[in-house]
């Protein structure tokens, strides 16, 4: 279960209620970033970035995020713009 892996990522025995509002922020956050929506689901970047999002809310280092995983930000963004157009080709094809 994603907050259970959160809660053990981020090494916190806070309230789920607490832990599960900072995974909804992250995971609107990427979603903007990429501007698709993600799947969180699967071991992959998607929720890899969230849980390093999350790391660095509770840490206060928000602020650095972005620029540290901007590499990754920028490949996720890619990889679900070329899905999104491959869709769309098969669709209007």
């Amino acid at each position: 279960m994603l907050l259970d892996e959160v809660k053990d990522y981020i090494k916190t025995d806070d309230e789920d209620i607490t832990v599960s509002a900072l995974i909804e922020r992250g995971k609107k956050y990427l979603c903007r970033l990429t501007g698709t929506t993600l799947d969180f689901d699967e071991d992959d970047l998607p929720k890899q970035l969230l849980l390093d999002y999350c790391r660095y809310t509770v840490n206060n280092a928000l602020e650095f995020f972005q620029g540290n995983f901007a590499t990754d930000i920028l490949f996720l963004s890619l990889q679900e713009g070329i899905k999104t157009m491959e869709t769309e080709v098969v669709t209007v094809g």
